[in-house]
């Protein structure tokens, strides 16, 4: 049976560790600067639209749900190519969810997480009541843990992690949310959902701590690469206390996907200016700041798009989409029924993000 603690830490003094001081001061710098350079970007919702895509997908690879990116930007909430690209869209609109609830009321309540594991696993199934959850060894199905099982300890333990999230004990964020992801997966309360929840719990901490206002920090790449190592160390500190260790990794992904994403934010701004530029030198009776934003929210982009989001009528939508294609702003591609006009440099980009892990 579990016999999991609930938080603070008793053993708090092992985090006070120069490797884990120092782990800390370059992962603030990494975040800060993040934060800087998407605050100087006009346009938010552009990364918001993009990069949280591309969260969503390597979230959903952890839990073996694979797709590409043709499949996840050639979709929508409505329409989606696979059942994993619907996972991936799902993920999408519970980040939304999460992010949405957090700016508006500055808390993440129980409600926050409930909900946004409902829009995951498109169900209201809730915390566990039921026993007989445990987490397997998938390669050879020996049981690696099993976490609380009555439906009592789940919900008190939630509550408390919640008042943990909002206590002000003068713990670093980036510790404090090192300590509640461990938490929240050794807690494991939901029946399905639990890994995708609590990275987006993750981005929540970043956001209500005021480290970072848009989810664009790759740590769910980072915990794909480094997979054997996420499940080892989870379980190290169940076993064996060790804090500082899980600490330290989380706290090196931090610093490594900051840095990640202050590159590919940086490139994107690049990308960005330079077609906008070229547009208008090209193509200046149909150049707008709209324009120019709707290639780069959807690197997949149809008439649909541009007639909703420029306020123009379908003919004219797809004459400026036929002009840009023809200009070679975009490669029109029909997928089904629909002709899509790829982004193909904005695609090329968010596709070949990578992690140094040197």
């Amino acid at each position: 049976m579990s016999s999991l603690p609930p938080l603070p830490l008793k053993n708090l003094a092992s985090l006070d560790t120069r490797e884990v001081w120092m782990a800390l001061t370059e992962a603030h710098r990494q975040v800060a600067e993040l934060k800087g350079l998407c605050e100087s970007l006009p346009n938010h919702g552009i990364l918001l639209d993009t990069l949280s895509i591309q969260e969503a997908k390597d979230s959903s690879e952890i839990e073996n749900i694979i797709t590409t990116h043709d499949e996840v930007f050639a979709s929508d909430e409505d329409s989606a190519a696979s059942p994993a690209a619907k996972e991936v869209r799902h993920y999408v609109s519970a980040l939304r969810v999460g992010f949405s609830a957090v700016r508006s009321e500055g808390l993440i309540r129980l409600e926050t997480l409930l909900a946004v594991q409902a829009e995951l696993q498109q169900n209201r199934a809730g915390l566990r009541t039921l026993p007989g959850t445990v987490l397997k060894n998938e390669a050879t199905g020996q049981v690696i843990y099993e976490p609380p099982q009555d439906a009592t300890e789940v919900a008190a333990l939630m509550a408390n992690l919640i008042d943990f999230l909002h206590a002000d004990d003068g713990l670093d964020p980036l510790l404090r949310m090192a300590v509640a992801h461990h938490q929240f997966e050794s807690i494991h309360p939901f029946y399905d959902g639990n890994g995708r929840t609590g990275r987006i719990l993750n981005l929540l901490i970043l956001q209500r701590e005021g480290l970072l206002d848009l989810p664009v920090l790759y740590l769910s790449r980072y915990i794909t690469t480094t997979k054997a190592d996420y499940y080892r160390l989870l379980q190290t500190v169940r076993e064996e206390d060790r804090w500082a260790e899980w600490s330290l990794y989380l706290l090196r992904g931090v610093a490594l996907t900051g840095r990640s994403a202050i590159s590919l934010v940086k490139r994107l701004r690049d990308l960005m200016a330079e077609t906008q530029s070229e547009l208008r030198k090209q193509l200046p009776k149909i150049y707008s700041q709209d324009l120019l934003n709707n290639l780069f929210r959807y690197p997949y982009t149809k008439i649909e798009f541009v007639e909703k989001e420029l306020g123009v009528s379908r003919v004219t939508a797809g004459k400026y989409l036929e002009l840009l294609a023809t200009a070679g702003f975009v490669r029109k591609q029909k997928m089904g029924k629909t002709n899509f006009y790829i982004n193909e440099p904005l695609l090329a980009l968010l596709s070949n993000v990578s992690l140094n892990h040197a």
